[in-house]
């Protein structure tokens, strides 16, 4: 345990990962054992690379004694939850939903201790017991503990309404989901915590109120906690890129392209995600500050995010290629690339940029290539820049303006770089 901290809330505090919680969840927090609870819907194959603030909370909380559940909705995941949404989720196949729930089974187990004798982890799948749900009993025994007023008040909710298309009553269910989610894992897993984002705030106090109405008994038992929706400084909603979500799943996002997410963080919020995503001790993020504030240009602040989150999604080997790719690439140190270099650029690069072998087989020329992947805006232009050497080719600079590209060009017999100075390329995938 990093004995920088005296207790969980002390952590959670300084790392930025708590916004609010219910009265005394703090106390109970420090000092008791508690089990707390964290859902994620199946939307996809891969959890996103904004699911690390709840993942690595469930680690910090396991690390100072308390037993984490992940929930893996398969059944909520067949309404979908509106939270942050303008418009209705495509309902999906119970076959994409096992499909997915398998990919994120996958991605938790890397982070979470499920071997520990004392507090493992658990992974659940609520479809377990929402897929037996009887209509008609759960309206009588559930539905009539949930005000319609109340449901509506819901942020979720208020903004759908004010939309034309509105809300479907499947996506206005939701909450009453969510909320027996908590009120089966508080009565047959002794789980009273629940933690979420912020935006998930109502569910989570729709849900304890349900655990205090249906168990007057031990109706001050249940709390949750929520932590903050990151969004970057440029109002970006956090773990996007130009390519789409940057995900845990290395043949979606690669290890470079993570790498290279963390690494282009501005200097305005690479040090708050340095205290949320990294484990720092506070004497070394102390020194790393009075660096990076001192020599902003140093970058070095950026460096050591991207290392440690490269290496804690993707381990010690993601991370050295991650680096590497970047020297190569990013660096101009062509030599120290391999073929495996290549072809995870090959698998990380977006799959518009693409090329016919069969076209290759008769040579295209340089020039074109550069306009039709939008390097540059004109063969003019392309030409020009050829000529005062400013495009290469894997590496290579061009001196020949005419010159045809062929399939013995490529790397890993099955990708093109192009670049245009040091650091903007385009990556060509060849059929």
């Amino acid at each position: 345990m990093n004995n920088q901290f005296s207790n969980i809330i002390e952590e959670f505090k300084w790392r930025g990962s708590l916004k609010d919680y219910t009265t005394n969840a703090d106390s109970i927090l420090i000092n008791e054992k508690i089990t707390c609870y964290n859902g994620f819907d199946p939307t996809a194959k891969s959890l996103h690379i904004g699911n690390l603030i709840p993942i690595l909370g469930l680690q910090r909380l396991q690390k100072y004694g308390h037993t984490p559940i992940v929930i893996v909705g398969g059944g909520t995941g067949m309404i979908g939850d509106p939270s942050g949404r303008t418009d209705e989720r495509k309902l999906m196949s119970e076959a994409l939903i096992e499909e997915n729930l398998a990919g994120i089974r996958g991605q938790l187990e890397k982070f979470l201790d499920f071997d520990n004798k004392k507090n493992p982890a658990q992974i659940i799948n609520n479809a377990e017991w929402l897929n037996q749900i009887n209509l008609i009993d759960f309206l009588r025994d559930t539905g009539k503990f949930f005000n319609i007023n109340n449901m509506l008040g819901k942020d979720s909710v208020k903004n759908r309404l004010s939309r034309d298309e509105g809300i479907s009553f499947t996506e206005f269910s939701y909450q009453l989901l969510q909320a027996y989610d908590f009120l089966y894992l508080f009565e047959n897993y002794n789980c009273s915590f629940q933690m979420g984002g912020s935006d998930q705030w109502g569910n989570i106090v729709a849900g304890i109120d349900l655990i205090r109405k249906k168990n007057p008994l031990n109706k001050n038992k249940a709390h949750g906690i929520t932590y903050p929706l990151l969004t970057t400084s440029s109002g970006e909603k956090f773990g996007k890129s130009i390519d789409g979500a940057v995900t845990l799943d290395p043949n979606v996002t690669i290890p470079y392209k993570l790498f290279q997410y963390f690494y282009n963080s501005s200097d305005d919020e690479v040090l708050n995600y340095i205290k949320l995503f990294t484990d720092i001790n506070i004497e070394e993020f102390n020194e790393l500050e009075k660096t990076t504030l001192e020599s902003p240009y140093k970058r070095e602040a950026q460096l050591f995010l991207s290392k440690e989150i490269t290496r804690i999604v993707h381990g010690e080997k993601g991370m050295n290629s991650a680096l590497r790719q970047t020297e190569g690439l990013n660096h101009g140190k062509w030599e120290i690339l391999n073929n495996n270099d290549f072809s995870d650029l090959y698998i990380g690069s977006e799959s518009i940029n693409q090329l016919s072998r069969k076209k290759l087989s008769n040579g295209v020329n340089i020039q074109e290539l550069t306009v039709d992947y939008d390097l540059c805006k004109s063969l003019g232009e392309s030409k020009r820049l050829i000529n005062q050497g400013g495009i290469s080719l894997n590496g290579k600079k061009i001196t020949d303006p005419e010159m045809k590209v062929f399939e013995n060009d490529l790397k890993a017999n099955k990708i093109l770089i192009i670049s245009k100075g040091k650091k903007n390329h385009k990556i060509i995938k060849v059929d």
